[in-house]
């Protein structure tokens, strides 16, 4: 980056409470944004109104973010914080594990000592690193230096790193206040950062995010130049993640912009537990579904294994059929197959018999049906017999078939022919004496 954003002109805004300094169409300014279903982000990082370089550098990898802010000469700081955002980006875990977001973090570490040693960049380079990784209701942060993270959680603004430095041990002891902090002369003494030391360590923790919240990742360009207050009102009146960037790095310059300023704002648009519970709803349907499933296929096995255990006689047409199943329908189809037709003429049997027939005559087995009908076809044949035995008896006996007696209309009573037959022989004995 040129020096030529010192001779850009400034032409401040009016905003409530102080002039706001333009942050659009600035030499050597970068901005970038985006969104997905689940977070929206913008970040934009610039010089500042002092330094001739900016020498801080980000990585926006979703659903990884990292502010890395550089130090120990010209351009040597900008050659650290580019070898650290590089490293973490490609060593970064794929989901929200801080342990091996930190382990990310420590190997940067490593490679801005390795780099320095092979010549790429300046002995004694280093810079900061603050990163984070988001997944569903989960963010992985791993820190080192005095960049920052907050968390805009229902419109407060929570610190939640803890700076590696000089003076920020002094407000820890109580020595100095937050105010005092960002004036006092040693204010840049950073005690931890990545180049210095192959055994240091980096913060790591996860935290709990929702729909609604808002993260901020800065460098101390930020923090350095306005109070945490002001960030939160910044923050909390921005629309979009690229409009609270924007606030933000205009109100650092608008302060003096006496350092580089990167800003990167993440929103939280789903946490996943809407989806997640979603899924557990919809995991249990579908087993609750593959259950009754489950039920109804071993019902229906059951009800066609006991439909296939049934047999009954009725009627084929005009004869006996031997069927298999309930002599009966369901849904318009019928519950039963004709098994066997038979020669059995339903005429022939008793009318007792064809009603019976008529409803059905339920048996245990095929066997048993085919029983049945030849017991039928037994009795008809029986019946036959009998009935032209008869017959023939009274066709020899001369009388009728039935065996009914039938009196000769020309056969006079026992006594008239008796008379008759005594006359008879009278004149014939009369007219013999006379032939």
């Amino acid at each position: 980056m040129s020096d030529e954003q010192n001779t850009q002109p400034i032409e401040p805004v009016e905003a409530p409470g102080r002039a706001i300094l333009p942050v659009e169409n600035r030499v050597g300014a970068d901005a970038v944004s985006g969104s997905n279903h689940f977070i929206s982000w913008g970040c934009r990082s610039d010089v500042g109104l002092v330094r001739g370089h900016n020498e801080d550098s980000f990585i926006v990898r979703t659903p990884l973010f990292v502010v890395s802010d550089g130090m120990g000469g010209h351009a040597a700081g900008e050659v650290a914080s580019s070898i650290a955002v590089e490293t973490i980006g490609a060593q970064a875990p794929a989901e929200a594990d801080d342990i091996l977001l930190g382990a990310a973090v420590e190997a940067a570490n490593l490679a801005i000592i390795k780099g320095a040693e092979e010549g790429r960049g300046k002995p004694g380079m280093g810079c900061t690193a603050t990163a984070v990784l988001i997944k569903g209701e989960h963010m992985a942060v791993a820190h080192v230096g005095d960049s920052r993270a907050y968390l805009l959680h229902e419109g407060r603004l929570v610190r939640v790193t803890h700076d590696h430095s000089f003076v920020e041990e002094l407000v820890d002891a109580g020595e100095i206040t937050e105010d005092e902090a960002r004036v006092h002369p040693s204010r840049s003494v950073i005690t931890r950062a990545l180049g210095s030391d192959p055994e240091m360590y980096a913060d790591h923790f996860t935290l709990d995010v929702h729909n609604g919240d808002r993260i901020i990742l800065c460098s101390d360009g930020l923090s350095s130049m306005i109070d945490d207050a002001e960030i939160e009102l910044l923050a909390v009146s921005s629309a979009s993640p690229q409009a609270a960037a924007d606030k933000l790095v205009s109100a650092a310059l608008s302060a003096g912009g006496a350092d580089n300023v990167t800003v990167l704002v993440i929103d939280i648009l789903n946490d996943g537990i809407a989806e997640a519970a979603r899924k557990r709803l919809l995991q249990r349907i579908g087993t609750f579904t593959a259950g009754v499933l489950v039920t109804l296929i071993a019902v229906a096995a059951l009800f066609f294994a006991f439909i296939k255990s049934e047999w009954y006689l009725a009627p084929d047409g005009d004869t006996v059929g031997i069927y298999q199943g309930i002599n009966g329908e369901f849904a318009g189809m019928p519950l039963y197959t004709l098994v066997e037709p038979t020669t059995v003429q339903i005429k022939d049997l008793p009318d007792a018999v064809q009603t019976q027939l008529e409803r059905g005559i339920p048996v245990s087995t095929e066997a048993e049906a085919h029983a049945i009908v030849e017991s039928y076809r037994d009795q008809i044949d029986a019946e036959k017999t009998r009935a032209a035995e008869k017959a023939e008896e009274a066709k020899s006996d001369g009388g009728d078939p039935t065996g009914a007696t039938v009196t000769d209309p020309n056969e006079a009573p026992e006594g008239e022919a008796a008379a008759g037959a005594s006359a008879a022989q009278t004149e014939g004995q009369s007219s013999g004496g006379g032939a």
